[in-house]
């Protein structure tokens, strides 16, 4: 009713000016048109070049990480293209009124330009909060990725049944209605997605999880960083480079070694071992003992424990026998001296566990195992830490006069063998 007012007042006017035009004419449609997208082009241009601008520098100025993620996603320029369009959705169905079919195609492409901008807008909106939980290390605690995800699966079901609506024209209630039936049929084809999102949950929850771990999953061949955890996938980085996307819901469901609490503890664990001949292992004499008293870090446990060897061969009342008499062997000094060696080591963790100790002993001898935690946690300080306390262990062995065992090697063989010829 309002379009013809303002039709026959427009034509009126005209007539008295001289010009007689059709109230619904070409003419007159063509100039409303043209005064309908001029509002539109003006309203665009006062929210970008005002509106727009003003968010921009407060944002810079008082939260510069959200600014940085609305100019990465173009938030607020999606946010202005929704002006003109919405203002041609209000004014374009009173220009075209009294053609009605001109007036429904354009009012459907006008409703359905303006859902596909305000889609753009919540997905760039999302993104950009994504962002700024990344840098605020809000994505460490939970999986802020996959609820993004989430969210806009289901912003896009919402919009394809908003769309379908627009083009029935039925009320989008119909189409929600229908959604009982194709419940399994969504399950099914979003399987992934459901259990995804539910693992990502559980991630979350028991913190078992998050960016930047170091995770290690034999099952998916995965030993590295994680670097992103998303709705149905979690990335991650190996060592070799190489990149494993494991299923969210195959770590809830298999098991898998996360070493960041490791990493979070200041050290890292030296589980290590040297076999010893076995043949070499032997009873230190009193001469021996003495020089060995030479090394500093060992005179303590050496004088202490020749004191109680002492008093206790002094207490017996047979006649001394090897078989009776305590005395000290190489392997116990051996032992004694690593483990002071180890608590002298600055690179060593003074206040978690060390020790050295014997493990069963094998066909390839009595291991002597070191069980320690280096200070810190990075992997080449960690690796050289291991390699230097080993390199001293076989170079200082012939000093105990005691021998690593090694298998015979075709080298030994020769060896043995050109010896026999030449006897």
């Amino acid at each position: 009713m309002l379009e013809h007012h303002v039709r026959n007042y427009i034509s009126d006017k005209l007539s008295t000016l001289g010009v007689n035009i059709d109230p619904y004419g070409v003419e007159l449609t063509i100039v409303f048109v043209s005064v309908v997208i001029g509002i539109a082009i003006i309203g665009y241009l006062v929210t970008h070049h005002i509106i727009v601008r003003t968010i921009r520098n407060v944002l810079q100025r008082t939260n510069e990480p959200l600014s940085g993620g609305f100019a990465k996603y173009n938030v607020l320029e999606k946010l202005t293209l929704l002006v003109p369009v919405m203002v041609l959705e209000l004014l374009i169905p009173l220009a075209l009124g009294h053609y009605t079919l001109l007036s429904a195609i354009a009012d459907k492409v006008l409703s359905i330009s303006i859902l596909v901008s305000f889609i753009r807008l919540v997905f760039a909106l999302l993104d950009a909060f994504n962002d700024v939980a990344t840098f605020k290390g809000i994505t460490r605690r939970m999986p802020v990725k996959s609820f993004v995800q989430l969210i806009k699966l289901f912003t896009f079901f919402i919009g394809l049944v908003v769309f379908m609506s627009i083009l029935a024209n039925e009320s989008p209630i119909i189409f929600l209605s229908g959604l009982g039936v194709a419940t399994g049929f969504v399950m099914l084809v979003f399987k992934d997605t459901i259990l995804g999102f539910v693992a990502g949950i559980q991630l979350s929850a028991n913190r078992m999880i998050t960016l930047n771990d170091w995770i290690e999953m034999d099952s998916f061949k995965a030993n590295g960083s994680v670097e992103e955890i998303s709705l149905t996938t979690v990335k991650v980085r190996n060592f070799d480079n190489t990149v494993s996307m494991i299923p969210a819901y195959a770590l809830v469901q298999n098991a898998f070694i996360n070493w960041q609490g490791m990493s979070d503890s200041g050290g890292r664990r030296i589980m290590r071992s040297v076999n010893i001949d076995v043949n070499s292992i032997r009873f230190m004499t009193d001469d021996e003992i003495e020089s060995l008293k030479g090394i500093r870090i060992l005179r303590e446990y050496l004088f202490e424990k020749s004191k109680d060897i002492t008093a206790f061969n002094e207490e017996l009342d047979d006649i001394p026998h090897l078989g009776n008499i305590r005395q000290m062997t190489n392997v116990g000094i051996f032992r004694a001296y690593l483990a002071a060696y180890l608590r002298t080591n600055k690179d060593i963790h003074s206040y978690m566990l060390f020790m050295v100790r014997q493990l069963q002993p094998t066909s390839e001898g009595l291991p002597l195992q070191i069980y320690a935690f280096t200070n810190k946690t990075d992997w080449v300080f960690y690796e050289g830490v291991q390699a230097d306390i080993f390199d001293h262990i076989y170079s200082i062995m012939p000093l105990f006069d005691l021998r690593p065992y090694q298998a015979l090697s075709g080298h030994d063989a020769a060896m043995i063998a050109n010896t026999n010829r030449s006897k």
